[in-house]
């Protein structure tokens, strides 16, 4: 421990030492025979409270005495099965980290209309093996163009288009009763124009002054912009909007990082911090059990940087978690980090000094080096970006996915892509062009998205089975083209169901669903092709995934293969470590999972289209395995070589 930290652990205790006897007799008041664990809660969670406060704001004593009454509040409230939910979690902290997690993705109006219909639908979650529902973007948007529900107007009402909150309980409840687990978006950087906070700033009303930024002319935004990437370089340019009532009605550049309708808090307040904790545990009394923390790299401001992943990024984060596991123990954050390596592992807590800040976190990198992999069918950019990423916390996992509600752009670095002899740009635009079905060999039928004419920078959208191929097949009829396409899908999901953590469905890729064009009748969608790859669930189709002559029983059975098995699997489990190594090819994927209670576990890739044969010593490290599931049968092994198919996978344990 360094003299700093000793300071202010010990500035902590003499705060705890004060706040604590009129804090025991307001939670004794409060919460009855469960004061104990609110205390003992309050006590271990101290420092992470205590320290991030000092770091960020003046009088850390006063503030840390006004959250702990936050949650106090929380706690009191926080129905009586949830507490009971709670209870269990805290036997089990890693309650998360099971193989037998897996979670689906989708938006409520797509997937079923409204909140109420949803409950009829869990059966076919269930069949799938769903243990964790994210149901995207839910709460109060502004009118009109709203960034896909990003742009919150009210954290504590339910869009009415979907149904109340009251529905949404009921659902968390429904959830519950079969024990799975649910998870909403939480938007911290940023708020609607219209929610009330930035109308009662705008009037001037002290007890939100400073909730948000402003300046009256251009020398402070042009001195930020210089450095700061735009989000939407085409429609909204810049990290700065005009808004003529700001300044006092004098008018003001307002801080917009992404729409000029969403409005940056800012966290620099303390009182900004304390509100957003207010609206969380709201929320989790309402039976959240994860948070998906929206667009967290940009909470924190710097003068001369990206505004992205700043130090005080982490620091809120750890103190929001604290606070919030102490009046509900049984919630979990997930970070929406959707950035580079080196900056991803940080938000899972991975500093040099461990830090909680969210259990959970997306492995952007590892879907964005899964596509990459597809395209090139060569693997060795995966393995050494992947191979020199730093280990996470044992206490947190990874969210694996293969496709999400937003567009993909290449998270490659030039220094990852120099490693195997390519350039960082030339490797991105080759995978834009890729995508987007302007190479010749590619039959992916995506989009470009918010493509830059001066940088030639450009992210894709698109569905998983239209960017594998399988539209262009079907509307050319070519059944070999059709299976390959299905095998790319497959193939995908085969790395992120056994990569190890919580891997994720987005909705209709279980029956391959196909890019959506009904969003151009819709206005405010029209402009944003992202919506091609937010389709409406198709009941019809899913009717057939019990076909396995039809395209959706062909994917629907695989994908529920990889579910079955992977939860046979301990050594899937979230809290072990994946490492990747080199089985003798450059087109397969080889990564081991090793746990002292669970054994080794082994999964081949092979994004070639031809087979592709591996060391079989390596693969095993000369142990004895036994495969628990492939994509083509027993696997074929001769002379010591193990042969993995074209496009087709292979799971491995020792038995």
């Amino acid at each position: 421990m360094t003299a700093s930290d000793a300071a202010r652990r010990a500035a902590a205790d003499r705060a705890w030492a004060e706040l604590r006897p009129q804090l025991a007799a307001e939670a004794q008041a409060a919460l009855g025979e469960e004061v104990d664990a609110f205390l003992a809660r309050a006590e271990l969670a101290l420092f992470d409270v205590h320290e991030p406060l000092a770091v960020l704001y003046d009088e850390p004593d006063a503030l840390m005495a006004t959250a702990f009454r936050i949650v106090l509040a929380a706690a009191a409230d926080r129905p009586a099965a949830l507490r009971r939910l709670d209870r269990r979690r805290e036997i089990d902290p890693g309650w998360f980290q099971r193989s037998r997690m897996q979670g689906y993705v989708c938006y409520v109006d797509h997937f079923c209309g409204t909140l109420d219909r949803l409950p009829e639908h869990l059966d076919y979650l269930a069949e799938l093996g769903t243990t964790y529902l994210h149901l995207m973007p839910l709460l109060r948007p502004r009118e009109g163009e709203n960034d896909g529900g990003y742009a919150v107007a009210d954290y504590r009402a339910v869009d009415p288009r979907l149904g109340t909150m009251a529905d949404l309980e009921r659902v968390a409840g429904a959830l519950h009763e079969r024990d799975m687990s649910l998870c909403i978006d939480l938007v911290l950087n940023h708020t609607a124009r219209e929610h009330p906070w930035a109308q009662a700033w705008l009037a001037g009303d002290p007890a939100y002054a400073g909730f948000y930024s402003a300046f009256p002319d251009r020398q402070v935004p042009d001195a930020y912009d210089a450095t700061i990437p735009e989000v939407f370089p085409d429609r909204a340019p810049g990290s700065f909007s005009w808004v003529p009532e700001a300044c006092g009605g004098a008018g003001g550049w307002v801080w917009t990082t992404f729409w000029p309708y969403q409005w940056d808090l800012d966290y620099t307040n303390p009182a900004v911090t304390l509100a957003m904790l207010g609206e969380i545990v709201w929320l989790a009394n309402r039976g959240v059990d994860v948070f998906r923390m929206d667009a967290v790299p940009f909470m924190g401001k710097r003068l001369g940087t990206t505004c992205q992943n700043q130090p005080e990024v982490h620091t809120l984060l750890q103190l929001l978690h604290a606070l919030t596991r102490v009046a509900a123990p049984g919630v979990v954050f997930k970070a929406e980090a959707i950035v580079a390596p080196d900056d991803l592992v940080p938000y899972l807590g991975g500093h040099e000094r461990y830090r909680p800040e969210c259990e959970l976190a997306y492995h952007n990198s590892l879907m964005v080096l899964l596509w990459s992999s597809l395209a090139t069918q060569d693997a060795r950019l995966a393995r050494h970006a992947l191979g020199r990423m730093r280990p996470i916390p044992p206490t947190t996992t990874w969210v694996t996915y293969v496709r999400g509600h937003d567009d993909i752009g290449w998270a490659v670095t030039d220094e990852d892509a120099a490693a195997i002899g390519v350039g960082g740009h030339s490797h991105r635009r080759f995978l834009n062009d890729f995508f987007a079905g302007h190479y010749p060999a590619s039959s992916a039928r995506g989009a470009l998205f918010q493509e830059n004419a001066l940088t030639g920078d450009a992210r894709i959208s698109g569905s998983a089975a239209s960017l594998c191929g399988i539209e262009d097949a079907l509307e050319r009829g070519d059944d070999a083209a059709l299976e390959a396409g299905i095998r790319r899908l497959v193939l995908l999901y085969s790395v992120a169901f056994a990569w190890g953590g919580i891997p994720l469905l987005y909705m209709g890729d279980e029956i391959a669903l196909l890019n959506d064009d009904r969003y151009l009748a819709d206005p405010s969608r029209a402009p944003d092709n992202r919506w091609m790859h937010r389709p409406v669930m198709d009941w019809a189709a899913a009717q057939r995934r019990t076909d396995p002559t039809t395209l959706e029983g062909r994917v629907f059975g695989r994908i529920r293969q990889l579910g079955e098995v992977r939860r046979s699997q301990l050594a899937l489990h979230g809290g072990a470590e994946s490492t990747v190594f080199d089985a003798g090819s450059d087109a397969v994927l080889a990564w081991r999972r090793r746990s002292a209670r669970s054994g080794t576990f082994v999964g081949l890739a092979n994004f070639s289209a031809t087979p592709q044969v591996v060391d079989a010593d390596t693969v095993t490290g000369f142990g004895a395995f036994a495969p628990v599931l492939t994509s083509d049968g027993p696997p074929e092994v001769a002379g010591g070589r193990l042969v993995v198919p074209g496009l087709g996978f292979a799971w491995l344990a020792e038995p």
